[in-house]
């Protein structure tokens, strides 16, 4: 694989070094034959003439080529080109780059990068790139004339997305420096901020991001028709030998600029001829033309004519939306069947028609709302876009629509006398009938019902038929997709002597709130149920774990030691945890200490508890060292009835005849020794976690107890708070077990409530071991 890599990069680099080269002979001949044209001489003559350029100005041969073909429609025939003050080999400015230099190879490096140019996007990212070092330019604008007069953005590169729609088109107005150096065929030096912004109208927002900004003009043709925009954020005038430089870079830009042509695209006449025509057309309606990525889908559309009564979302109206984008000027449009209608036309040339909508809009300088419909037409390579307004009418009709479709609702009526009624067509759709199948009679309408509430909903219509009582009666219906619910709602309207003659009124479909409301008391009882079981195993939990671990209501004396027990269960949820304990004096005068804790919560926590503390007591009374307890302990958790169960646990044994404490742990917190006012936490041994493993491995430790230590064997609940590291709760208990000076070591009670959070901490279990002082014994 390593040896393909290289072979493909090398296949690669040679790839590209036969594309610059080709391209490269693409220049050289493009330029003899500009030398051809001019001296009308043979093609080994004029390269012999280009070559000899090349030498006396200190050039490239490319950068010749280059800059002849920049000249080839300015240069009278028979005239060779001034010659060019020739450039030191080092170029120093004031205000240049890091380096405070401008090396003058930079032109020819520049040349050989133009050869794999070909849009004026390419042409202004290529120049960022290489002025970036050379000059401390930020940003690069190529505007080109339009046959309006005003200028047109063909590349950028250094600018945001905004500024270049914002910037896309330029006006033929004074003011702006890019059209006034065009117009004089000057380069244009902008250095000082305050000044230029008196004289000129600055691109950015704020003007001040780039505090100098140079326009060149480039020759393309028999007069300079484009303007080269470097913009820098750096504060200063440009110094003769970067203006120099600048100079030079246009006039090679001009010679890329023949390669790939850059005047603007002459469907810009005629939009300006439409423009002229919409200005008298007294409806809403612009002239687009279709942006498109580089795979061809239309990303966008370019605004190239409005009438003077179109108007955007933020108030800009007429002429001012000229060179803007469509979904700049109206963003809802994206998410709206418009655009996809748009592209239709774009695709079919079929005319579009919108469904009726709403749309904010301002009539003698006031803002209403109203109701309109969007038409799209083809026209050339581009749509007429259109808006129609409706008449209140129209309006009203729309919005009684609107109602009963978002509510899915639809209005009924009915006539005594002759019988007939009268539907709107959503009331058709709730029902799923044919429309050419007609109305249901008033006193058919109970049969359409399920036969639940067909009594309930023909009692309501025969109240409502005979005495005029008005009807509000929920009621289900069997179609296609269902049972549906739905509710009626009506009224009858009386003639002079007071007996119905009409009734008027609605149906309306509540199937998704009704099914909404019975997936609620569902879910209600499921969790009701939920948390009955839940209580009773807690219950269940509870009391087994009571029965399992006796708590002794006095201070426990063992093989001498003084032992205060503490259990807390959890204040929080339904589930009892595994925390436990054990303390008894063995037959031969020692004393085993327990404490361990069960992973997981409920009857499965409380069985696995009960399991290793009858276990392991079992097991070390029959004369089970502490490590090799807790090894069959492991076995034991292994093949036990929940084989992913895991348990922590400290096992500790005392002996009174050489106050010796021998420990070892799985995977638990250490225990905590205070002797002497100091508390220190002892060495873990190794040990992993019960359960974790089927080849564990686990050490002991011993450590020599005097009079008057305590030491504190406990779960991790002591000393665990969620919005904490552990070692955070290791330092707290410590600091509570330490004794102020001239103080007796702190009670349990006290250590609970220095170290315990209030609420939301999990089950705690505590064994307080002390060696009684010589005076207490």
């Amino acid at each position: 694989m390593a040896a393909l890599t290289r072979v493909v990069a090398r296949q690669r680099a040679e790839l590209d070094r036969l594309q610059d080269l080709a391209a490269t002979a693409a220049v050289l001949e493009r330029a003899k034959g500009a030398v051809m044209a001019q001296l009308g001489c043979s093609p080994d003559a004029a390269q012999e003439e280009l070559q000899q350029r090349a030498k006396t100005r200190e050039r490239t041969l490319l950068e010749e080529c280059w800059i002849s073909l920049g000249a080839l429609s300015v240069q009278p025939h028979g005239t060779a080109e001034p010659t060019r003050a020739q450039p030191p080999a080092v170029v120093r400015t004031t205000q240049g780059p890091a380096s405070d230099e401008i090396d003058a190879s930079a032109l020819g490096r520049l040349s050989r990068a133009l050869v794999r140019v070909g849009t004026p996007h390419g042409l202004a990212r290529c120049l960022l790139d290489r002025l970036t070092a050379d000059v401390g330019a930020d940003a690069v604008m190529i505007f080109a004339r339009r046959p309006g007069g005003g200028l047109e953005l063909t590349g950028h590169a250094g600018i945001d997305r905004t500024l270049a729609e914002q910037w896309s088109r330029v006006p033929p107005v004074g003011g702006i420096a890019a059209l006034e150096a065009l117009t004089a065929g000057q380069a244009r030096w902008l250095e000082n901020p305050v000044e230029d912004g008196e004289r000129y109208r600055l691109i950015g927002d704020p003007p001040e991001r780039w505090p100098s900004r140079a326009w060149l003009p480039v020759t393309t043709g028999e007069s300079a028709d484009v303007v080269l925009g470097i913009l820098r954020h750096r504060e200063g005038a440009f110094p003769p030998p970067v203006r120099e430089h600048l100079l030079a870079v246009a006039r090679l830009c001009a010679g890329a600029l023949h390669m790939f042509g850059i005047r603007p695209d002459p469907a810009g006449e005629a939009a300006d001829a439409v423009q002229t025509v919409l200005d008298r057309l007294p409806v809403a309606a612009v002239l687009l033309a279709p942006l498109r990525s580089a795979s061809g889908d239309v990303e966008d559309f370019r605004i190239d004519a409005a009438t003077g009564v179109t108007s955007d979302a933020a108030g800009r109206s007429g002429r001012e939306l000229v060179g803007l984008r469509f979904l700049e000027c109206w963003p809802e449009v994206a998410d709206d069947p418009l655009w996809e209608g748009c592209l239709q036309v774009l695709a079919d040339e079929r005319p579009y028609e919108s469904e009726p909508f709403a749309r904010q809009q301002t009539v003698s300088g006031v803002s209403e709302l109203a109701t309109c419909s969007a038409r799209v037409r083809a026209l050339g390579d581009g749509l007429v876009v259109s808006w129609v307004g409706h008449d209140p009418s129209d309006r009203q009709q729309q919005r009684l629509a609107d109602v009963q479709r978002l509510g899915n609702l639809g209005w009924v009526t009915w006539n005594l006398d002759t019988g007939e009624g009268n539907w709107s067509s959503q009331v058709f759709s709730i029902f799923e009938r044919d429309a050419a199948q007609g109305v249901v009679p008033l006193s058919g309408l109970p049969r359409l019902a399920s036969p639940e509430d067909l009594p309930t909903l023909a009692r309501a219509v025969g109240e409502l038929v005979r005495h005029g009582r008005p009807c509000d009666v929920p009621f289900r219906i069997t179609t296609r997709a269902g049972v549906r619910h739905l509710r009626v709602v009506a009224e009858a309207v009386p003639d002079a002597h007071g007996t119905p003659v009409e009734v008027h009124g609605f149906v309306q479909d509540l199937t998704a709130q009704r099914s909404a409301e019975l997936a609620l008391v569902a879910s209600e009882r499921a969790m009701l149920t939920q948390h009955g079981v839940l209580e009773a195993e807690r219950l269940v939990a509870a009391r087994l774990q009571d029965a399992l671990l006796h708590l002794p209501q006095e201070p426990v004396r063992l093989a001498g030691l003084r032992v205060d027990i503490a259990y807390l269960p959890a204040q929080s949820g339904l589930s009892v945890g595994g925390d436990w304990f054990s303390a008894i004096e063995l037959p031969d005068g020692d004393a085993l200490f327990v404490v361990g804790d069960v992973a997981g919560h409920g009857m499965g926590a409380v069985a696995s508890m009960a399991l290793l503390r009858f276990t392991a007591k079992g097991m070390v009374i029959t004369g089970s060292t502490l490590t090799g307890a807790l090894s069959r302990l492991n076995a034991l958790l292994l093949h036990s009835r929940d084989p992913h169960g895991s348990a922590t646990m400290v096992l500790a044994r005392y002996s009174p005849r050489e106050r010796r404490l021998e420990w070892a742990q799985a995977g638990h917190p250490p225990p905590l020794l205070v002797r002497a006012g100091e508390a220190r936490y002892l060495e873990r041994p190794y040990g992993i976690l019960l359960g974790a493993t089927d080849a564990p491995r686990y050490e002991a430790a011993e450590v020599r107890l005097e009079p008057g230590d305590q030491i504190l064997l406990y779960t991790d609940g002591l000393v665990e708070r969620p919005s904490e590291s552990i070692d955070r709760g290791l330092e707290r208990l410590a600091r509570a077990a330490a004794p102020r000076t001239g103080t007796a070591p702190a009670s349990l009670d006290r250590l609970l409530g220095a170290t315990l959070q209030p609420e939301g901490r999990d089950d705690v279990c505590v064994l307080d071991i002390r060696v009684p002082a010589d005076a207490e014994r």
